[in-house]
């Protein structure tokens, strides 16, 4: 049973939450571009509502309408605030868990400040964690520059705003050719965090409850 609750007046600004219990928020990837979607993660919404948890998976402003810097972290604080507000989650363990640009923006959203919900855990899936370096490999033809909006690096990027404070696990696939391992690497370094990768895996292994790299989250959990 999935109910869907808004926590602002734009369109994208809302949320999806399934389960009770202590809270994964779930936040979707595609480069932070309009034409990807919360539905990215309904099915981990689902295995992890079956495991007694209180899934919340939010939208967000996105490039092409109306997303980056500073909005689409604005909406992101927002929806993890309207947790208060929200029946059936347990504030005591509030865990963000993102893929590729999600795993930026759940990386971010532990390090956000005047937080009305705080973030207790990190987990990223192939996240997009040195927004620098992605831009200097010009990761989707360059598209950090444009989320940036001329902001610098440091307003956004996880690993110029270390440190977390909070446990974080990074997992990748071996075979990601879309966000390169070389990321979680160098912020597993600077940060501490725990690191797996599945050397046969790609950028997309991450979505489906039934892979490795899914079952090594559900284990961090």
């Amino acid at each position: 049973m999935a109910s869907r609750h808004n926590y602002g007046s734009d369109p994208s600004q809302y949320g999806v939450l399934y389960g009770e219990g202590p809270v994964a928020v779930l936040i979707h990837g595609g480069f932070w571009k309009a034409e990807y979607g919360l539905e990215l993660m309904d099915a981990l919404c689902a295995d992890l509502a079956s495991r007694g948890w209180a899934a919340w998976n939010i939208e967000y402003r996105r490039l092409g309408n109306g997303g980056g810097v500073p909005f689409t972290l604005d909406d992101v604080g927002a929806a993890i605030d309207h947790l208060s507000e929200l029946p059936g989650v347990d504030l005591s363990r509030v865990v963000t868990i993102g893929h590729s640009a999600g795993g930026h923006l759940a990386a971010w959203a532990a390090t956000r400040e005047n937080a009305r919900v705080a973030v207790t855990g990190v987990v990223s899936q192939a996240g997009v964690l040195d927004l620098q370096r992605a831009w200097d490999l010009r990761l989707s033809n360059g598209v950090v520059e444009r989320f940036l909006r001329g902001q610098p690096t440091d307003v956004a990027s996880p690993i110029e705003r270390l440190p977390l404070g909070v446990p974080a696990l990074l997992t990748h696939g071996g075979r990601d050719d879309i966000v390169p391992v070389e990321i979680s690497e160098r912020f597993a370094r600077a940060s501490g965090a725990s690191l797996i990768v599945e050397p046969e895996e790609d950028h997309f292994g991450h979505l489906d409850p039934g892979n490795p790299l899914w079952k090594a989250v559900r284990a961090w959990l």
